[in-house]
């Protein structure tokens, strides 16, 4: 929550638990969170004391036991201790996941291990971390997929294209958007306008500069009929209507009807919307609890 410009932190039903003091301030991951205080960034724990002192350029929430902080312009990891891990050399790193990470040394992309080392050599243009045991690369402007040996499992073909998540990924071919599976197979045809990756089951796509949902069939669960759309977060998406957002279920149904400028992801069962410049936070039934 923010008040006056600084950041704390409420409970699910309002009760302001951190006092707002901070610059910036993202959720808790692993029991700790990322604040700003000043131009420095350090982590907190859920009491609101200095678990880590502000002390980095920037800091990214912990993932497999260690996060990605800044230091003089170059990228390292530390633990939970606030030791530096992983002393920072790189030009951009990624947080862990699946046990590598994404880093960038001039101005390629490979994945290092926890001991510092790299397991896959710096040679993409462009490169995400893993999810679901492989990772999106782009090499000569084409997007493909790795896996952990490095070697490619889907060879660059797309134009574009997003890490997969529930087993599937969005990618782009001939100027639409569509799904694909592990091997590299369309399950759902190039057909959208645009897309994103699939979440609790749904994915966001755009037809005719309309925004629905579509299931893993590929057919349409909500029509597309919003002006834009987000995807689902704990069994509710914020949607826009006649620059209004509001919330639905995955019926389609209006569940927090379109009120709002602004309207984000549930987390916990609160989300953050905007009424002109005014943050408020509300519950699942819309009902304001800050």
């Amino acid at each position: 929550m923010k008040i006056d410009d600084k950041y704390g932190y409420i409970d699910q039903i309002g009760r302001v638990v951190i006092q707002p003091q901070f610059d910036s301030a993202r959720n808790f991951s692993g029991g700790m969170a990322v604040i700003q205080m000043g131009k420095k960034y350090g982590f907190i724990d859920k009491k609101g004391y200095l678990a880590i002192p502000h002390q980095f350029d920037i800091a990214w929430n912990f993932s497999e036991g260690l996060a990605m902080v800044k230091i003089d312009n170059e990228y390292g990891y530390i633990n939970k201790s606030g030791q530096l891990f992983i002393p920072h050399q790189f030009d951009f790193a990624e947080n862990f996941s699946e046990g590598l990470a994404m880093v960038k040394i001039d101005n390629k992309h490979g994945y290092i291990g926890k001991s510092g080392q790299f397991v896959i050599l710096p040679q993409f243009d462009i490169a995400l971390n893993f999810s679901e045991g492989l990772a999106m690369v782009n090499l000569d402007e084409k997007y493909g997929y790795i896996g952990k040996s490095g070697q490619f499992v889907i060879p660059p073909q797309f134009d574009d294209a997003l890490s997969f998540l529930e087993g599937l990924a969005m990618v782009k071919i001939d100027n639409k958007y569509g799904y694909i599976n592990k091997s590299g197979q369309f399950m759902i045809p190039p057909q959208f306008d645009f897309a994103e990756n699939f979440s609790e089951g749904l994915a966001i796509v755009m037809i005719n500069e309309k925004w629905g949902y579509i299931g893993k069939s590929g057919q349409f669960i909500i029509p597309p009929q919003f002006d834009f759309a987000w995807n689902f977060s704990e069994g509710l998406a914020s949607v826009e209507i006649d620059n209004k957002y509001g919330y639905i279920d995955k019926s389609g149904k209006f569940m927090i009807p379109p009120q709002f400028d602004i309207a984000g992801y549930f987390f916990e069962g609160i989300a953050m919307v905007k009424i002109g410049k005014q943050e408020r936070y509300i519950d699942k039934k819309g009902r304001f609890i800050y």
